[in-house]
């Protein structure tokens, strides 16, 4: 197959063609500045954190993962990390084993599931949001019998609880992605888990200790030190000025849902894990009005950038090359000869047009 267009590659634009089955087998045609009038064919969205979507949450098992993956799908994200709540044990390995399912069998429609975000449930009690209280104390035994039943591509924990720093070391000795969150940990507390081998954040500033001039807190390790951490630019979560701040410090910044059941779905009631949430708006929460994860999808997440002022081809590199790149996936997020054909084609008010997966349309 092949699609002619404005082809946003690692380089910059191309005017000309892409030629691909399942993966990209070459690109044709002529480096520009910027892009021409016609389509825009740019890499698929990469989102590292999703509990749900159309109207299903990854803890209910079962198909649950598959209906998240399509319902993401539609709205551009071709690959994705299926994202777990705090929950005892058993309710965790059923959902990484539906988990699991959906990742060895793809279906048509579905984005390709690349594995688990384990969040929870190694977390500071104090700093939950809206994790349900079911935390634990970081045992390697646990983790490892978790990545046994679906493979844990990134693992969230508060560094500061006793036994977390030996975890870290252990988990990136794995290649496991530690991200740092749910925390209340200092600023060298932080330090110290990224000397450890902790490799990001998650959802930078929610759910952390903020930043004070006398105590910089994890978001100031973050801005001082980070190189890749995860935003949910859905404007609510993040003002716009904390969030220009992190792209001009953290080189690697990239997008992320945070998706629940309701993205994709009316406004209502839906689940989150243990807890029941209502969407309104653009706004997912708990009864008590704390946001509990969101109903953004990687599409707006896209333009919300644009619209800070990011060009298409920064907004793009945040939500797809640079979360493929934290997992170590340069095959995916990206348009170039032998990655895999997960490609986006937009008009040029960037409406998208048509969506294809490992060079599979979805429809």
């Amino acid at each position: 197959m092949d699609l002619e267009g404005n082809l946003l590659t690692p380089d910059g634009w191309m005017r000309g063609r892409v030629r691909f089955d399942a993966r990209i087998q070459e690109l044709e045609g002529a480096p520009v500045a910027e892009p021409a009038a016609g389509p825009r064919i740019l890499p698929g969205f990469v989102d590292l954190h999703v509990h749900g979507g159309g109207g299903q949450d990854v803890m209910e098992g079962g198909d649950a993962p598959r209906g998240l993956a399509r319902a993401h799908a539609a709205a551009g994200t071709t690959s994705l990390l299926a994202t777990t709540m705090t929950a005892p044990l058993a309710e965790i390995t059923a959902a990484l084993r539906a988990i699991r399912a959906a990742m060895d069998a793809r279906r048509r429609g579905e984005a390709r599931i690349l594995g688990v975000h384990l969040e929870g449930p190694f977390l500071n009690p104090g700093r939950l949001g809206a994790q349900p209280a079911c935390v634990a104390r970081g045992d390697l035994d646990v983790a490892l019998a978790l990545h046994a039943v679906a493979p844990i591509r990134v693992l969230t924990l508060a560094p500061e609880l006793d036994g977390h720093l030996e975890l870290i070391r252990a988990l990136a000795g794995l290649g496991v992605r530690v991200q740092i969150g749910h925390t209340l940990s200092s600023y060298e507390q932080v330090v110290a888990a990224l000397d450890a081998g902790a490799t990001g954040f998650t959802h930078l500033f929610n759910a952390m200790t903020g930043l004070h001039h006398r105590a910089p807190g994890a978001v100031g390790a973050a801005l001082a030190h980070g190189d890749f951490a995860e935003l949910i630019p859905d404007l609510l979560h993040v003002h716009p000025g904390a969030l220009r701040a992190a792209l001009r410090c953290i080189p690697r910044l990239y997008a992320v849902t945070d998706g629940t059941a309701a993205s994709g779905m009316p406004d209502g009631h839906y689940r989150l894990g243990a807890h029941a949430v209502t969407k309104c708006q653009n706004s997912v929460r708990l009864p008590d009005g704390t946001l509990a994860g969101s109903c953004l999808t990687m599409h707006q997440a896209f333009k919300n950038l644009i619209h800070l002022g990011l060009s298409v081809a920064e907004a793009s590199r945040r939500c797809s090359q640079y979360p493929a790149e934290h997992l170590g996936l340069p095959e995916r997020g990206r348009l170039a000869p032998g990655c895999f054909a997960d490609l986006l084609v937009l008009e040029e008010d960037l409406a998208l047009r048509q969506i294809l997966v490992e060079g599979e349309p979805l429809a």
